[in-house]
């Protein structure tokens, strides 16, 4: 490991020991997560002892569905999730992959709630979800832009509004909720009130918090800024280790390059 990777582990331990990390997080939709990228991120959750969250490019998404099982995730997240036809075909492809019932019960699978098209069909999704056993994760910023509003309204009490009928619908049907966009310690309130009716777990961009745990702790702002910590050096990590494959071969270019100008003469 480097130092950024060992920073990166050293966190994700603190973190689950005081501030109720539960897992890690990686994205094949919008963040295109490579495979070597998830063999690290996979790494440190297991030296850390957490789990590991990956969403995938979209309801049918099989290949990436293959490769949630070949790699042993533990959360599985379908983006974009806008029909009870959607869900359905969902909850066909997660069949279809992992064929074998006590291998889906080991694995959560959810599917966004990020756009007021979801919300607005809720009712009609969430019988489909109860029958698939397949929990929600309210994802605010898409949510917001999906109204026409900007990052500031995730933690408005009009959001909160929405975030809290689903939440009365995961609890009635015993479905596990996430929230997730631009968390934040001004968050906090909002993921308490939320709580009080079903919140399972929150997340930032690459930490997934225990909000039982997590939200019952007056530093949890502590908390928070570990896991953006952890995010800024997953980001320069990534960065160094592509520029340097960008680099390894200049010296071997640069000798071919004179060879070639030399046979031209």
């Amino acid at each position: 490991m480097n130092q950024y990777e060992k920073r990166m582990l050293a966190i994700l331990k603190e973190g689950k020991a005081r501030f109720g990390f539960n897992s890690v997080k990686a994205e094949f939709e919008a963040e295109g997560t490579r495979v070597d990228e998830l063999l690290r991120l996979l790494e440190l959750a297991r030296r850390a002892d957490l789990k590991v969250g990956l969403k995938i490019g979209g309801c049918e998404a099989i290949r990436d569905l293959i490769e949630c099982k070949q790699y042993g995730v533990d959360y599985v997240i379908a983006p974009m999730v806008e029909t009870p036809y959607a869900l359905e075909k969902y909850a066909a492809a997660v069949k279809k992959v992992f064929t074998d019932t006590d291998e889906r019960n080991d694995i959560g699978f959810l599917f966004n709630l990020e756009t007021i098209t979801t919300y607005q069909a809720l009712a009609e999704m969430v019988p489909v979800a109860k029958a698939n056993n397949l929990g929600m994760v309210f994802g605010r910023v898409d949510f917001a832009g999906s109204m026409g509003k900007d990052r500031d309204f995730v933690d408005t009490d009009a959001m909160k509004a929405h975030i809290l009928d689903a939440a009365n619908a995961a609890r009635a049907n015993g479905l596990p909720l996430v929230v997730g966009g631009a968390v934040s310690p001004d968050s906090i309130p909002l993921l308490q009130d939320v709580l009080a009716v079903r919140l399972d777990r929150f997340e930032t961009r690459k930490v997934i918090f225990a909000a039982d745990t997590a939200l019952d702790l007056p530093n949890l702002a502590e908390g928070l800024s570990l896991a953006m910590e952890f995010e800024l050096l997953w980001l320069k990590n990534k960065r160094d280790y592509y520029s340097s494959i960008a680099k390894e071969d200049e010296k071997r270019i640069g000798m071919m390059e004179a060879r070639q100008q030399k046979a031209a003469y």
